[in-house]
């Protein structure tokens, strides 16, 4: 993380938290699963190795992207589901406002 700070510390996040998140457990937890990758880390050498991880970084980073744009778009797209989610994350932060 103090690499990535160093590096990037004039990019103003809105969450911050959330980005650190993403780039030390999500992102590498996606890449570590990928099949491609874990079969060239255990059988392939290191050229290959950084081929197929660069295509499972790149999967991985789709995937949020999509999941994020999927939950965005039923948000504002979806009266039926803007409604249940309101509620549902209502709840939610009255109970972690709540909560000591």
């Amino acid at each position: 993380i103090k690499g990535f700070n160093d590096l990037f510390s004039d990019i103003e996040w809105e969450d911050s938290d959330r980005v650190g998140e993403l780039i030390t457990e999500t992102i590498p937890s996606h890449v570590a699963e990928n099949i491609a990758f874990k079969n060239a880390r255990q059988y392939s050498d290191d050229a290959n190795q950084r081929i197929e991880y660069d295509r499972a970084l790149e999967k991985a980073i789709l995937a949020i992207m999509n999941d994020d744009f999927q939950l965005f778009k039923q948000f504002t797209d979806n009266e039926d589901f803007k409604r249940w989610m309101s509620e549902a994350v209502y709840a939610l932060a009255c109970e972690q406002a709540s909560a000591p």
